[in-house]
C-alpha cells in the first residue's frame, strides 16, 4: 500500500339555552281578570354575544390572515374580553419571536415590512397582500432566488418541460431552498395570462404558454416529431410531453400537494420540546432516547461563522412503523442556542422521517439517523439545548453542551473543525437547498467514529487564508495527512492539491481514506498545515475505528 495511492478525491363551549312560556297567577286568586297574560318572549333580554371591534377583525382578517393556525383562530374568537384579545395578540408574537430576550419582536417587525413590500410591489386591481405573490411572499419570506420574465415572448422549454420553443404569457419562477413543512428546493411559478400584473400561482407547466390552444403552434419536441398529441396536453394530461423526463417536483400530485402545503400557516412547530430544552420539564423520561451531537465551525465572513449541529441516533432505539407499505419512523427535534449572557441566540426544529422496506428493515437498523441544522453565530461562548422525540413511541432525550466559536484572524492561517465523515462526495443539483452541504460538498459526519473495513472514511476541512506562491500559482503552505495506530505513525503522506477547490483565501480539503488494506483497530489521524512564509502550523486531530 503505498502512500501516494492511499487517499482520493472526492376554544368555548356552547351554552344551550331553553326558554318556555308560562303564566303567572295572580297573588288575590283564579278570577279572569286576576290573570296574567303571556309573557312575550321577544320582550326578554337576549344573550348576544358583542361583535368584535373593528380592529381585532382586521387584526385577524388581514394583518395575520395567512399565518394564523385554525387552532389559534378557534381560540381568539371565544374570547370574551378586550382584555383576553390583547393579550392574546400579544402571546401570539411572542410565540414566534426568535430571540424573545430583546425588545424588538424581530418576526413580527419583519412581517409588517413584508406586508407593505407586497402592497407595493404586486398590487393590481387588487391589494398587493391578496394576490397570490403577496400572499407566498408575506407567509414564506423573500424567495432566494427569482426568474423574471415580466414581458413574456420566445421561450425555449428545458428538457423535463417538453422541449421545443413557444410564446409564453408573463411569468415568474420563485425560489426556496427550504420552506418548513413544504419541502427542500421549493419552485414556485407565477403566471399573469391576462397581461394586467395579477399573477396567477400555476398548477402546471403549461399555463405559461401562450400557444397552448393555437393548432401546430409552440409545439413540444415529441409533438413536432409525432409521438404525442397537443390535445392531451390541453386535456391536462401530459403523456407525450415530457413525461418521461418530468422533474419529481413538476408531476401534477407533487405540484398539488407543494400548493396545498403553501396554503397552510406556517407551524410554530413542537412547543412541548421547547419547554423540555428549557429545564422547566422535571424528570424527562423513564426510557430517554439516546443521541448524539457534534458542533463544527466554517468561517463565513469577518464576524461571522456557520456553526453546524449534528444529530446522530441509531436506528434501534426508534420506533418502526408501517405507513404506506415503508417501514417508518419519525424523530421530531428541537434546538435552542444560547449565549453565555443567557440571551437566545437561535432556534431550530424539524421533523426528521427514516423508511425502509420490511426487507431492508434489519439491515437498516444496524445504521444511524442523521440530521444537521447550520446556524450563523458570531465569536464567543454559547450552550446548545437540543430535545430528540420518537414520534412512536414518545421517547425523549436532551443533550445540552458548551462551545465556542472561534474568532477568524484575517491575517492568521486556521481552519475548520476536521470532519471524518460517513459520506463525502461533490455536490450536485439535486442537493440544492438540501442539509449536510459544505460549499461544494456534501458532508455527512460519522459522530460514532466507527467505520467498518472497506467503507471509506471521508475526511474534510477548510484552510483560511493560506497564500498563493505566485511562482507555481499553488498554495503556499504545506499539509500533510499522518495517521497513527497504537501511537505509532503508519502512514504520512503530503497533500498533493489535486482535485482542490479554492475560493478566494479559502482552501477546500477534501478526501477519502480507502480501508480495504486497514487493519481492524482504533487509529487517530493528524492533519497539519504549516505556512511556507509565516512557518505558522495548525494541527487538526480526529479518531476512528475500523471494524470487521
Amino acid at each position: 500500500m503505498s502512500g501516494s495511492r492511499f487517499f482520493k478525491g472526492v376554544g368555548l363551549s356552547v351554552l344551550a339555552l331553553s326558554m318556555t312560556a308560562s303564566m303567572a297567577v295572580a297573588q288575590g286568586g283564579d278570577k279572569k281578570g286576576d290573570k296574567k297574560p303571556a309573557e312575550d318572549i321577544s320582550d326578554r333580554a337576549r344573550n348576544v354575544k358583542p361583535e368584535l371591534k373593528e380592529a381585532y377583525k382586521r387584526w385577524l382578517n388581514t394583518d395575520v390572515d395567512y399565518i394564523i393556525t385554525k387552532e389559534e383562530k378557534r381560540a381568539f374568537l371565544a374570547l370574551q374580553t378586550d382584555e383576553e384579545r390583547e393579550n392574546f395578540i400579544e402571546n401570539f408574537w411572542r410565540r414566534r419571536d426568535p430571540n424573545p430576550d430583546t425588545e424588538e419582536n424581530e418576526y413580527r417587525e419583519e412581517y409588517y415590512e413584508r406586508i407593505a413590500y407586497a402592497n407595493q410591489h404586486y398590487t393590481s386591481g387588487i391589494p398587493g397582500w391578496k394576490t397570490d405573490r403577496g400572499r407566498i411572499y408575506i407567509a414564506w419570506g423573500k424567495p432566494d432566488s427569482v426568474e423574471s420574465r415580466p414581458s413574456g415572448g420566445s421561450y425555449d422549454r428545458p428538457s423535463y418541460e417538453g422541449g421545443g420553443s413557444t410564446t409564453t404569457y408573463p411569468f415568474e419562477i420563485w425560489f426556496y431552498r427550504h420552506l418548513d413543512n413544504v419541502g427542500d428546493g421549493i419552485e414556485i411559478e407565477f403566471v399573469d395570462p391576462t397581461g394586467t400584473g395579477e399573477y396567477r400561482i400555476a398548477r402546471n407547466a403549461n399555463e405559461k404558454d401562450a400557444l397552448l390552444m393555437v393548432p401546430g403552434a409552440g409545439l413540444t419536441t415529441a409533438e413536432s416529431l409525432g409521438l404525442s398529441d397537443k390535445g392531451d396536453r390541453i386535456s391536462g394530461y401530459n403523456g407525450g410531453s415530457g413525461t418521461n423526463f418530468m422533474r419529481e417536483q413538476d408531476t401534477p400530485f407533487r405540484r398539488l400537494e407543494i400548493i396545498t402545503a403553501l396554503q397552510r400557516p406556517p407551524q410554530v412547530k413542537f412547543g412541548d420540546l421547547q419547554t423540555i430544552a428549557g429545564g422547566d420539564s422535571g424528570v424527562l423520561d423513564n426510557n430517554p432516547l439516546p443521541f448524539d451531537l457534534r458542533v463544527d465551525f466554517f468561517r463565513q465572513s469577518e464576524d461571522r461563522v456557520i456553526a453546524t449541529f449534528t444529530v446522530q441516533a441509531d436506528n434501534r432505539e426508534l420506533n418502526f412503523k408501517d405507513v404506506g407499505g415503508l417501514q417508518t419512523a419519525q424523530m421530531n427535534i428541537f434546538g435552542r442556542i444560547t449565549a453565555v449572557s443567557g440571551k437566545r441566540s437561535g432556534i431550530f426544529e424539524d421533523s426528521v422521517t427514516t423508511n425502509a422496506t420490511t426487507e431492508e428493515l434489519i439491515e437498516l437498523k444496524d445504521r444511524k439517523s442523521v440530521y444537521q441544522k447550520a446556524v450563523a453565530l458570531t465569536p464567543g461562548t454559547y450552550k446548545v439545548d437540543v430535545v430528540v422525540r420518537d414520534v412512536g413511541t414518545g421517547n425523549r432525550g436532551i443533550v445540552s453542551q458548551g462551545f465556542t466559536v472561534p474568532r477568524y484572524d484575517e491575517k492568521k492561517l486556521s481552519t475548520s473543525t476536521m470532519i471524518l465523515a460517513a459520506k463525502l462526495r461533490t455536490t450536485t443539483e439535486r442537493d440544492i437547498g438540501s442539509a449536510f452541504v459544505i460549499g461544494d460538498a456534501k458532508v455527512i459526519p460519522n459522530l460514532s467514529g466507527k467505520y467498518k473495513q472497506g467503507q471509506e472514511v471521508g475526511v474534510y476541512m477548510q484552510v483560511y487564508n493560506a497564500g498563493i506562491d505566485q511562482t507555481t500559482l499553488r498554495p503556499a503552505v504545506d499539509v500533510e495527512y499522518v495517521l497513527f495506530k497504537d501511537g505509532k505513525e503508519v502512514l504520512r503522506q503530503p497533500e498533493d492539491w489535486s482535485g482542490l477547490s479554492d475560493s478566494g483565501q479559502r482552501l477546500t480539503l477534501a478526501r477519502l481514506l480507502p480501508t480495504d488494506r486497514i487493519p481492524t483497530g482504533d487509529y487517530e489521524l493528524k492533519v497539519i498545515t504549516k505556512d511556507k512564509v509565516g512557518g505558522q502550523i495548525v494541527e487538526n486531530k480526529g479518531k476512528f475505528t475500523i471494524e470487521k
